[in-house]
């Protein structure tokens, strides 16, 4: 069950982060931080590294601190997120919807 809190929690804060309008004003739009914040792979990895990195401070799930776990976890937030935004969108869910 943990797991499936980290995976929300990360795919929540990354699509805050990457789409939320209250962060118009201070998300880069250019550079290498404006790319980041345009892609929900790369964005996810960091988001991912963040929760692990607060993971003690939290009851939903808590993960031993050490550099496998840390890599895994990044890697699961970046592979979900990046799915999961693919999936969802605006509109509901994307799948079997085509772009015309």
């Amino acid at each position: 069950m943990e797991l499936i809190y980290f995976v929300l929690a990360s795919f929540g804060l990354t699509q805050i982060l990457a789409y939320g309008t209250i962060f118009d004003s201070i998300r880069p739009t250019k550079g290498r931080l404006g790319e980041l914040f345009q892609c929900s792979m790369c964005l996810g990895t960091w988001v991912g590294a963040f929760l692990f990195g607060i993971n003690a401070f939290t009851e939903l799930f808590t993960f031993d601190y050490n550099i496998a776990n840390l890599l895994i976890l990044s890697s699961l937030s970046s592979g979900t997120s990046y799915v999961l935004d693919k999936m969802i969108s605006d509109d509901g869910i994307q799948i079997g919807k085509r772009n015309e």
